[in-house]
C-alpha cells in the first residue's frame, strides 16, 4: 500500500509525528520529515533509517512561526519532487503566554492552523499530480471545549493558553470539512483526527499531564495515511481508527465559509 508512497509529516522530529514517520517509513514508504531546527531534522533522518532500514527519508526544515518560511518550505518541496501522495499535517505548540509571530499573529492560533492552511494550498497542485491522494490534520479533543469567536482569532479580545489552543484545533477541523467538500470532485481525500491523551512535551507543557505512548498516538495517524480501507473516506473526524462526530460547530457549512476567507486574508500575501 506505502510502497512509491511520498509521504510528508509536519512536526517530525519529536513525539506522535517522529512516531508517526517511524511507523510510516516500515511501511516503506518515501518519507519527508519536516522540523524547525535543520540540525535536528538531520540526527532524526538517521535515526529512522536505522531503525527501519529504510533509506527513502528525508527532511525540509521550516520555522512554522514564519508565514515566509512555511512558503519557501512548499517552493522546495514542489520543486524537488513531482508528487505527493500524502500530506499529514501535524505540527502543534501551546503557548502559555501570548506571544504573536514576526507576522503579527497569535503563536498557537498561527502554528497549528495559518501554517498548515497556507502549507496544504502551495502544496495542492502537487497533490493533484498524485491522486488518489491523502491530506490528514491532526486535531485534539480539546476542540470541544472552546469559544469559537471569529473576532476573537488573534486573542484580540483576551488570551486564554487553552481556549486559543482549543480554537486552533477546532479550525483544524472546520478547515478539514471544507477543504474536503472543495475537493470532492479532485480524488484527494482529507480527514482530521484525535491522536488520544499522549505522552508528548505538549501534553506537559500545556497541562502539566503524561499520556499513553507515542506508538498509540501515532495509531490513528498512519491507519488514515495507510488504510485501503479509507479509499475515498473524507470530510471524516476520527478517535482510536474509528470515524466519530466532532463539535456540532464544526459542521457549520456556513462558519466554515467565513473561517475560509478569514485564514485566506491572513495569509494572502503569502500565496
Amino acid at each position: 500500500m506505502m510502497r512509491n508512497k511520498t509521504i510528508l509529516i509536519t512536526g517530525a522530529t519529536d513525539g506522535i509525528g517522529k512516531q508517526s514517520a517511524i511507523e510510516l517509513a516500515k511501511l516503506s514508504g518515501k518519507i519527508i520529515i519536516h522540523g524547525r531546527d535543520e540540525e535536528k531534522c538531520k540526527k532524526t533522518v538517521a535515526e529512522i533509517i536505522s531503525l527501519t532500514g529504510n533509506s527513502n527519508i528525508d527532511y525540509s526544515s521550516a520555522d512554522f512561526s514564519s508565514l515566509t518560511q512555511v512558503r519557501e518550505m512548499a517552493n522546495t518541496i514542489s520543486s524537488r519532487y513531482d508528487k505527493l501522495d500524502i500530506l499529514l499535517n501535524n505540527a502543534g505548540v501551546y503557548e502559555n503566554e501570548k506571544i504573536f509571530t514576526i507576522d503579527g499573529y497569535e503563536t498557537t492560533f498561527a502554528v497549528n492552523h495559518l501554517s498548515h492552511f497556507l502549507l496544504t494550498n502551495l502544496l495542492l497542485d502537487l497533490l493533484k499530480c498524485s491522486t488518489p491522494s491523502r491530506i490528514i490534520n491532526v486535531s485534539s479533543i480539546a476542540h470541544k471545549n472552546c469559544e469559537f469567536d471569529l473576532k476573537n482569532l488573534n486573542s484580540q479580545k483576551y488570551f486564554d493558553s487553552y481556549n486559543t489552543y482549543a480554537i486552533s484545533k477546532s479550525a483544524n477541523i472546520l478547515f478539514t470539512y471544507k477543504l474536503a467538500n472543495d475537493l470532492e470532485n479532485a480524488n484527494i481525500t482529507v480527514n482530521t483526527l484525535h491522536p488520544g491523551v499522549i505522552k508528548t512535551k505538549l501534553l506537559q507543557k500545556g497541562f502539566g499531564m503524561q499520556g499513553a505512548s507515542l506508538k498509540e498516538g501515532a495509531e490513528t495517524s498512519v491507519f488514515l495515511a495507510s488504510s485501503a480501507k479509507l479509499e475515498g473516506v473524507t470530510g471524516k473526524y476520527f478517535i482510536d481508527c474509528e470515524e466519530k462526530y466532532s463539535a456540532p460547530v464544526t459542521y457549520d457549512t456556513a462558519l466554515q465559509e467565513k473561517f475560509w476567507d478569514i485564514s485566506s486574508k491572513m495569509v494572502n500575501q503569502f500565496l
